[in-house]
């Protein structure tokens, strides 16, 4: 998705323009309706996971299901020699052995219990119903060959009910039945299940898919903060203007680079006073750190598209054709996401550097040498009084540490192995659920960066009594709601964290608006 960041305008504004690239919806009916894979996408995601609508599935898509369940039986019966896992077959270690017509039946309604083992640090509500939502995509188009009943009693889970508790943590299996068991647990339990239904509800990568859309969906947000940070932070240091200029988009001739020096200069102002030579190092590097942050956000985006709509079920039943007039029914790996993790891994390590990035900027404000601000930034700089520091001067202490977190929760996820000592058939476990904890702990870095680094930038502009540019006033009033601006020393620790949460609390806003009273 080509979609750049927009400067320069309310957040109704954008959100608006937002409409018209297919990531959310300004006008909406009540309820998502889908008829084949392709409406399992980022804009349903958003209303069915974020802002919580409910989902019905098409009458042309149910017949279809049914269709599909139909000649899946007649695959089964009338062709003895089928081998088909989890059906004909015994699941894990088994596969190998044939089972019986009453070992099928029996096989079919195995409650879900044995494999809810995982616990702790429990996934957040909207992205549950995310994860039941992309589940949906094997059932549309017949492909996990269930009846249509249970694709209507998923469909049901998500008409406003709590969702059950799907831990985050403690998911080493290979594919993603530890989260997936007790997530429909209460729904098996509820049918007597049939052949190819109990695998259909628990093989497959929905969580995958819903765990990259749902930091897509985030880091585009914070993105946008980011970059109003940054223009804000420009402006308090009244860097030239030059280092942003058009120009720079055909010299550089990179599209994400071009989306953000764009933005950029949607946000500044030319009201002259800046200094007529160049900035530190940071401030001219910004069109390029964010620039990569617009590209991981793109691949983000491209990764949760792909994946939403992906058919992920094992085994997977296709349609019949002219040479498989029963269809037929096939095993796969499509349940390894493998396009998940380093699209998450990506998205931390460039929150990590936009820490770093935060931090210097924050530094340089702050160094009168450098910056040629006042004295009066750093309240309390009087000799004899404190260390001639003011508080707001040990910000970068406070920044340092986040830096450091950032950069923990950025090392790459690699392919981790599963149940190697057992001797069994999963002998690679997933990657995903590791890496959106980690990206989801980067991001709440950055929310603290960029906190810190909006309250020195909001300082500056006061003790030189300048105005923000009219595209960053009401950031800057956000900001200042918060933490006001400093004319003697306060402890400064709480409203910053206030800051953070009302940063945090914007990025996941199920309506992308929010103000400091309700973060």
């Amino acid at each position: 998705m080509d979609c750049c960041p927009l400067a320069g305008m309310s957040t109704a504004s954008r959100t608006t323009s937002l409409v018209t690239r297919g990531y959310y919806s300004k006008i909406r009916p009540l309820t998502v309706i889908l008829h084949n894979r392709s409406d399992v996408n980022l804009t349903a995601f958003y209303r069915v996971a974020w802002q919580r609508e409910n989902v019905r599935i098409g009458e042309d898509s149910l017949r279809q299901i049914a269709k599909n369940r139909a000649s899946f039986l007649e695959l089964i019966d009338k062709d003895p020699s089928v081998v088909i896992y989890g059906v004909t077959t015994a699941m894990g270690e088994r596969a190998s052995h044939r089972l019986t017509q009453v070992e099928r039946d029996l096989h079919a309604r195995i409650k879900p219990f044995p494999a809810a083992t995982s616990f702790g640090d429990y996934l957040p509500d909207r992205v549950v119903r995310g994860i039941v939502f992309a589940r949906l995509t094997n059932f549309l188009e017949g492909h996990a060959a269930t009846t249509p009943r249970i694709a209507l009693a998923v469909a049901e889970m998500l008409e406003g009910a709590p969702m059950p508790a799907v831990p985050a943590a403690g998911q080493g299996g290979a594919g993603e039945i530890l989260a997936l068991y007790p997530l429909f647990a209460e729904l098996s339990m509820r049918f007597e299940l049939e052949v190819k239904e109990r695998g259909s509800l628990i093989n497959g990568s929905p969580c995958a898919a819903a765990l990259v859309t749902d930091a897509a969906i985030a880091a585009r947000r914070r993105l946008q903060l980011a970059l109003e940070t940054f223009a804000l932070s420009i402006e308090a240091f009244r860097a030239p203007l030059e280092h942003y200029d058009q120009a720079l988009e055909a010299l550089w001739g990179d599209r994400d680079e071009t989306a953000v020096l764009r933005s950029l200069r949607g946000y500044l102002s030319d009201t002259g006073g800046r200094r007529n030579y160049q900035a530190p190092v940071s401030y001219r590097i910004v069109p390029r750190i964010l620039g990569h942050a617009h590209r991981a956000v793109t691949a983000a985006e491209h990764a949760a598209k792909v994946s939403l709509s992906s058919i992920s079920d094992n085994p997977v039943y296709l349609a019949p054709d002219a040479e498989h007039p029963y269809g037929r029914c096939i095993s796969t790996g499509g349940y390894h996401n493998a396009m998940a993790a380093p699209a998450l891994d990506d998205l931390a390590g460039i929150w990590a550097d936009i820490c770093l990035l935060c931090d210097r900027h924050t530094s340089k404000l702050l160094n009168g040498q450098v910056s040629h601000l006042p004295d009066q930034l750093l309240v309390g700089r009087q000799p004899g009084q404190s260390d001639g520091r003011g508080n707001i001067g040990y910000v970068p202490m406070a920044a340092n540490g986040y830096i450091e977190l950032a950069k923990g929760a950025a090392h790459r996820t690699f392919i981790p192995g599963s149940d190697s000592s057992a001797g069994g058939q999963d002998d690679v476990a997933t990657p995903s659920f590791l890496a959106w904890s980690k990206e989801a702990r980067a991001g709440r870095c950055l929310d603290a960066s960029l906190a810190m680094l909006a309250v020195v930038a909001s300082q500056a502009l006061f003790v030189t009594q300048r105005e923000a540019p009219p595209a960053l006033r009401g950031f800057l009033d956000l900001v200042r709601a918060c933490v006001a601006p400093l004319v003697e020393d306060r402890i400064l620790g709480p409203e910053l964290n206030r800051l953070t949460d009302t940063i945090t609390a914007k990025v996941f806003a199920p309506d992308d608006r929010v103000d400091s009273k309700t973060a």
